[in-house]
């Protein structure tokens, strides 16, 4: 199939699944005119990239995850490991965007938000470090 079906398919765009190839993660065969030929196992391996994508792997992660998932002789420790890696990497993410959430609040509380220019919000931004 031609990749304008694959990215229907796969519910990737064509430029991120040439650029997945471009980088060696998907190897589509080449048809006799050229052009690329994308088939079942090409689609699937699409959509694990997109689900694994949608859930934070960074491109090397789903390159050890494709890894992972193609060696049948894996163990499903190294896996959950992957997984857990990336949970305390979201959870530090979140605590960082609560903080943010709070700094910003704690500002907004103290701006009185009417027509005079006095704004706390802008003096904190201003500040020098």
């Amino acid at each position: 199939m031609n990749i304008g079906t694959a990215s229907e398919r796969s519910n990737l765009p064509s430029k991120t699944i040439r650029y997945y190839e471009e980088i060696k993660l998907v190897k589509p065969a080449r048809a006799q005119n050229g052009y690329r030929d994308y088939c079942d196992a090409d689609i699937h391996r699409l959509r694990f990239l997109q689900r694994s994508r949608s859930l934070g792997f960074s491109i090397e992660e789903c390159r050890t995850l494709l890894s992972l998932y193609e060696d049948k002789n894996r163990a499903s420790s190294d896996v959950k490991a992957l997984a857990l890696e990336k949970i305390t990497e979201i959870d530090r993410k979140v605590e960082e965007l609560q903080g943010l959430r709070n700094t910003l609040h704690a500002l907004a509380e103290n701006c009185h938000g009417d027509d005079k220019p006095d704004c706390p919000i802008i003096d904190d931004l201003a500040r020098k470090f």
